[in-house]
């Protein structure tokens, strides 16, 4: 463990971001904030400092605190250990509760990605082009 760690390289190793550049590039457009001020991606944390993180796949910002320093992106097990979570209940209740809208409307609009070898059987049927 470092004494210091750039707070882009910790939240990548925490598992906030899959890249490091995504962690500064959320940094770099003031969306990561330590006592209501943006963090530069080069900014050295330390144990206790409280950051604001936005969710990545919803609304709302977590509040964690910073407990321990790693700059390698470690098992999830070990990057929880190195953050407190102090976000209300409320706001994680309302991202799952958006998460699971957004899934349940993605599903009310048919296929999923790719159609498989059924799906473009059953839209050529459609189209007549079997007639």
């Amino acid at each position: 463990m470092s004494e210091n760690v750039r707070a882009d390289k910790w939240l990548w190793a925490t598992r906030f971001f899959k890249t490091r550049s995504a962690a500064a590039k959320a940094c770099e457009g003031g969306k990561i904030k330590r006592a209501g001020h943006p963090v530069k991606p080069a900014t050295p944390l330390h144990p206790g400092d409280v950051l604001e993180v936005p969710f990545h796949d919803g609304p709302g910002i977590r509040t964690i605190t910073v407990t321990g320093l790693i700059d390698q992106r470690v098992g999830a097990p070990q990057a929880q250990a190195c953050y407190m979570e102090s976000t209300p209940p409320e706001v994680i209740a309302a991202n799952k509760e958006f998460l699971k809208e957004k899934h349940e409307r993605r599903l009310e609009g048919g296929m999923l990605g790719r159609p498989t070898k059924k799906d473009r059987r059953d839209i050529q049927k459609f189209r007549g082009f079997f007639e």
